[in-house]
């Protein structure tokens, strides 16, 4: 299964049914700080909708169509980094992050992010991808900033959290402009 080390300690792991209580119980433990900016938050109420959305994600996988990988510090999920569907015909993914309060500002979701986007570029051979953000994340939006990304616009009202609208930042990087991870 997919697994990468992104630095001493800290991996991606695919997610599996068994984890299904320890993500529940990270998305719980951080629900208030989580819910807004993240719109699945609400929906995901009980452990049972942990593990809908990773059998979900198993499904993505195999059939080669994306992933979701929990980031691990040693036995402990942290946070979550994947794709939305992805769009071999274009070669293009979206991909989505979020990590527990207590690990945000050590720099691991930089660190997720760019060994993902350097997997989606470099071995599956997308030519493009993309990271998107409310206009008001200014911690997620540094993330795509500081790989190298470009800013390409704001999609007005384009998500729904918590019963507001949230202008949505649409950041890209192509393949030919992509830095590899030993060049940064």
């Amino acid at each position: 299964m997919f697994r990468a080390q992104i630095r001493p300690g800290i991996e991606l792991r695919l997610l599996e049914e068994r984890h299904a209580p320890a993500l529940f119980a990270l998305i719980n433990r951080d629900r208030d700080h989580l819910r807004e900016w993240l719109p699945f938050i609400e929906a995901t109420m009980m452990e049972e909708d942990s593990l809908i959305f990773i059998r979900a994600s198993l499904e993505q996988f195999s059939s080669n169509d994306g992933f979701a990988a929990g980031i691990w510090s040693g036995d402990q999920v942290i946070g979550v980094i994947g794709t939305r569907k992805i769009d071999w015909m274009n070669r293009r993914v979206e991909i989505g992050y979020w990590i527990g309060k207590e690990h945000q500002g050590q720099g691991i979701m930089t660190d997720a992010c760019r060994a993902v986007v350097d997997h989606l570029l470099r071995e599956l051979d997308l030519n493009r991808v993309e990271i998107q953000c409310a206009t008001g994340n200014a911690r997620s939006a540094a993330i795509p900033r500081r790989l190298g990304f470009t800013l390409e616009g704001t999609r007005r009202e384009a998500e729904l959290v918590n019963g507001k609208f949230f202008d949505l930042l649409v950041f890209g990087i192509l393949r030919r402009e992509w830095q590899p991870p030993e060049n940064r």
